[in-house]
């Protein structure tokens, strides 16, 4: 698996894309769902990187701007909610969304209760797949850009109270 299309991967640092483009990352251990999400978002400037299992995922967020995560619920090694426990302690933490062919009321309440973004339910559909991934990545690019400006108001602040006092 690996990436598609889009950032270089250098090995100490997160490469942002240039192009504008956003950045998924589909984590499963089954190859159809990696193989359908690239159908869905070949036609954009959307880049795919893919995982199979958690570890394979960190490296991933350590090398990428990730900004949202599609994640089969159940893992080779764990779940959906260990990968949700490993990006609560990220800086610019991606949105998750959950797939599972069992997307039932239940999977839902635990999936927003928990802090995840949303639940897709296969087998894929196109539309709510786009819909899904956009609203993800609306929540994280909203998020992201309030913290910036928070910190960069912070440091204006910072430098104003230093300016006084010197």
């Amino acid at each position: 698996m690996g990436e598609h299309r889009g950032t270089e991967r250098t090995s100490t640092t997160i490469v942002p894309r240039t192009n504008g483009g956003l950045t998924v990352l589909s984590l499963s251990p089954l190859d159809e769902d990696h193989l359908r999400l690239q159908a869905i978002v070949s036609h954009s400037t959307w880049t795919l990187l893919t995982a199979r299992d958690l570890e394979s995922a960190v490296t991933m967020l350590q090398h990428h701007e990730v900004a949202v995560i599609v994640c089969e619920r159940d893992l080779s090694q764990g779940t959906w909610i260990d990968v949700l426990d490993h990006i609560d302690t990220l800086p610019n933490a991606p949105s998750l969304i959950v797939t599972s062919g069992l997307a039932d009321d239940h999977l839902w309440a635990e999936v927003l209760n928990l802090g995840a973004w949303g639940v897709l339910a296969k087998p894929f559909d196109r539309k709510e797949v786009i819909r899904s991934v956009k609203s993800g990545w609306q929540h994280w690019h909203d998020r992201t850009h309030v913290r910036a400006k928070a910190m960069a108001a912070a440091t204006a602040d910072e430098v104003r109270a230093l300016a006084a006092a010197g």
